[in-house]
């Protein structure tokens, strides 16, 4: 069975809470809870959540060597800003899906930029927690 990897970077803790007319009502638990439910007997998830860019970048060099077969990541607004993200995800060699709950194209100018996608094999924006259950339906398939 393959191991898919879901990282959720800043503030995505407070999923539930932080405007929920972005991102919606439901929790970070409740998105668990459902990935877990459609993928059971079909994949081992993982999951990990930091508000640290380092913890991050971390937590994708050790699924690099533990030979995890891919990773989702949401690195919320360090998809912007991090070019270490970038580095690390480049540097594991395991394909991976951006996601994006809201549609970054809809919101603010800088958010248009993602320093990160080019590390990964696809992007999925706007389709709410929607677009998590597409990217580990995608990597099943890699």
């Amino acid at each position: 069975m393959k191991t898919i990897a879901i990282l959720n970077g800043p503030n995505l803790d407070r999923l539930g809470k932080r405007e929920p007319e972005i991102y919606g009502k439901a929790t970070l638990a409740d998105l668990e809870a459902a990935l877990r439910a459609e993928f059971a007997g079909r994949a081992e998830l993982e999951f990990f959540q930091s508000n640290h860019e380092g913890e991050l970048i971390d937590r994708i060099a050790r699924l690099a060597d533990a030979r995890c077969a891919g990773l989702v990541i949401n690195a919320g607004a360090l998809t912007h800003t991090s070019v270490a993200l970038r580095d690390a995800l480049l540097g594991a060699h395991l394909p991976a899906v951006e996601v994006h709950i809201s549609n970054i194209y809809k919101r603010e100018e800088f958010r248009h930029t993602s320093l990160t996608a080019p590390a990964c094999t696809a992007v999925i924006t706007g389709l709410g927690l929607e677009g998590y259950h597409a990217a580990v339906r995608f990597l099943l398939k890699a």
